[in-house]
């Protein structure tokens, strides 16, 4: 075979391929043309605003119930890591009362943050006493949890009329009592109750994220547009 039998060969094998590979690729100018808006397209930003924020606001949250957790395996247990854990889990209150600032102004912020460092500060008297066993003392540190929770629950209901102050009550007591279920099941070395407290504690409190979230979405309409 001649080489220029080969190349008329050649050529009439690949026209086809290229053909083809040519039909399947837009032009500049279609690669580069804008795409239409679709009619629902500011409704769509909206909702994506919406979406920015629930996500950030489980995101806070799901912190506090890890550091929380990280924080009653490591004090039971007596590890190093401890005050390290507990200053990270402080530093995620001042974080949540700054997601706030602005939607709710700057004091009511700083507010939020001072009740939730103290849910946790006196969430670590309830560790050392139930890990003490001093029945009174953690009697005591657990009314004072529940009063913290109706403090918070007040705070949020006055702030945004969405957030019922029973339904945040209950919310924050659950989230209490699932908390505590963790620390009594480590206690007692049952890990099969104290892995579902932990569970059933890190979906509540996703669902409590969740709530706030689409509080603040109904209350401030006008943020979300774009």
């Amino acid at each position: 075979m001649t080489r220029k039998m080969f190349n008329s060969i050649r050529v009439l094998c690949l026209a086809p391929l290229t053909a083809l590979y040519l039909a399947s690729v837009p032009t500049l100018a279609q690669a580069s043309a804008p795409a239409a808006s679709p009619a629902g397209m500011h409704t769509a930003t909206k909702v994506t605003a919406a979406v920015e924020v629930k996500m950030a606001m489980r995101k806070l949250w799901e912190e506090h119930i890890t550091y929380t957790r990280n924080y009653i395996v490591s004090a039971l247990a007596g590890l190093p890591d401890t005050d390290a854990i507990a200053q990270r889990l402080l530093s995620n209150q001042d974080d949540i009362g700054h997601a706030i600032k602005p939607y709710y102004g700057e004091a009511a912020g700083t507010k939020l943050s001072a009740l939730l460092r103290d849910h946790i500060l006196i969430a670590t008297e309830v560790v050392k006493a139930a890990k003490a066993g001093d029945k009174v003392q953690l009697a005591d540190a657990q009314k004072k949890w529940s009063a913290n929770g109706k403090d918070i629950a007040a705070f949020l209901s006055g702030a945004n009329p969405n957030w019922r102050a029973k339904t945040l009550e209950e919310m924050l007591q659950k989230h209490l009592d699932l908390t505590s279920g963790e620390v009594v099941g480590r206690l007692n070395k049952d890990w099969a109750a104290d892995i579902k407290a932990y569970d059933d504690g890190h979906t509540h409190m996703l669902m409590f994220a969740d709530m706030l979230a689409d509080g603040i979405a109904k209350q401030f309409p006008a943020k979300f547009k774009r």
